[in-house]
């Protein structure tokens, strides 16, 4: 890759080619219950500071962090029936930016200045949907949010998690279609780690790339399996512009800006049958961390702490013109072609890849999931037992996607799904 277009994929402030093109998508930037908790959250998206809020009518919204007058935190203030009000001297704000009240101002008025309708911040939508809050920083007119099946499953605990990770988010979206890195980054990491020097894990044989209306997939055959697997026949999903799927995981990697990228991950557990009818009253949340407190060391215990290691490894935005690419690259190649292709779609009035506009078509949209059957009926807890994968669900320790899952958490989902623990660390089923 030459310079120039390692700099054009990676700039995400507003002006910027890439900038524009990711502002043409909705975004997940918190939890529903973020807002429920403190209705008033500091936020930095694609370089600008911002204050995503919940007002006292239930309506969401983000506005330009700082306040019109003076400059003050508009995330130290204090939301209204429509909107925010500054607590420093009392301007408020409505979800469209315009300024609704300037207290002192409006009673003495000078001559000749401009009324509160004149004062003006920045403001984005925000639309709450599967637990999480969404922005659009984009141009008219507005795409819907992507109505993505798993995000309605029913009977399934699911929580929300986030990580602030230093560095680019294109090298964190690239990681979404590498299969290869699964075979080291995270299993004979793993077998490392212990102390071990095997033996390893079955090598990766033959790998394929499909393109389709949402994204890419990327099938895989190993030394022990076959193209019968739903890992070729299915696949994964590397979800545009900048999400992986996995069946039961979404993981965005939304740009803070150039150089730091929120990952936010959507997890979903089917419950086993005889926990149904389930129905999840409050989805939690929250974040994990990326060093170890004591150490400083980075955590790589966990499935996405490997990747964020790795990720973080090739600098705050990698060097592309010193790779040298592999056969195991064409995934890697073909997005970087598609996001350049996109980039001259939007400067010729065209959309980009993978909106949706049309709601008869944004209804519990299908993506390529290995496993539907699972999770749309369900399984017997003996038949998840029995499956490899499945049977972390009804095991000690069964999120292993991310360090720090706290302890609350872990108590929910446990009663979801009708475990409980005794002093030994052994799974009980109830009355056992």
């Amino acid at each position: 890759m030459q310079q120039q277009d390692n700099d054009l994929l990676t700039a995400v402030r507003a002006g910027t080619p890439m900038g524009e093109l990711m502002r043409r998508y909705w975004h997940p930037v918190a939890a529903v219950t973020e807002l429920d908790e403190r209705p008033l959250k500091p936020v930095r998206l694609m370089g600008e500071d911002l204050v995503l809020y919940k007002d006292l009518s239930g309506n969401y919204g983000l506005l330009d962090r700082y306040c019109a007058h003076r400059n003050a935190d508009l995330s130290n203030g204090m939301v209204e029936a429509n909107g925010v009000r500054c607590s420093y001297h009392g301007w408020a704000y409505e979800g469209g930016g315009r300024c609704v009240a300037k207290p002192f101002e409006d009673i003495v008025q000078m001559p000749g200045a401009p009324t509160r309708g004149h004062t003006r911040l920045k403001a984005y939508k925000v639309q709450a949907k599967g637990g999480m809050l969404w922005t659009y920083m984009g141009p008219e007119p507005t795409p819907l949010v992507p109505d993505w099946e798993p995000l309605s499953w029913n009977n399934g605990f699911v929580q929300i998690v986030f990580a602030e990770v230093p560095c680019n988010w294109l090298q964190c979206q690239e990681n979404s279609i590498d299969p290869v890195h699964f075979e080291w980054q995270h299993f004979n990491f793993s077998v490392r780690a212990e102390g071990k020097v095997g033996p390893y894990v079955p090598r990766h044989l033959k790998l394929s790339f499909k393109e389709f209306d949402y994204g890419y997939t990327y099938g895989r055959v190993s030394e022990n399996s076959s193209e019968d697997d739903e890992l070729w026949q299915v696949g994964r999903v590397c979800l545009w512009p900048n999400a992986l799927f996995t069946s039961n995981h979404f993981e965005w990697r939304v740009p803070i800006d150039d150089e730091n990228t929120l990952s936010v991950t959507w997890s979903f557990a089917r419950v086993p049958r005889d926990r149904e009818p389930y129905v999840q009253e409050r989805i939690p949340y929250w974040y994990g961390p990326l060093k170890d407190q004591a150490t400083g060391r980075w955590i790589d215990t966990h499935v996405m702490n490997q990747d964020f290691m790795a990720w973080v490894g090739q600098g705050r935005i990698t060097d592309r013109t010193r790779e040298q690419l592999g056969r195991s690259d064409q995934g890697i190649v073909a997005i970087r072609r598609r996001f350049l292709a996109d980039l001259e779609a939007i400067k010729e009035g065209r959309d980009p890849k993978g909106l949706i506009r049309d709601p008869e078509q944004n209804v519990r949209v299908p993506l390529p999931i290995i496993g539907r059957r699972h999770y749309i009926e369900g399984l017997s807890r003996e038949q998840m037992a029995a499956d490899p994968w499945l049977a972390l669900q009804v095991s000690p320790d069964s999120f292993i996607f991310q360090a720090g899952q706290p302890e609350h958490v872990v108590a929910e989902y446990e009663a979801a799904m009708g475990l409980t623990m005794n002093r030994q660390g052994f799974v009980k089923r109830p009355g056992e």
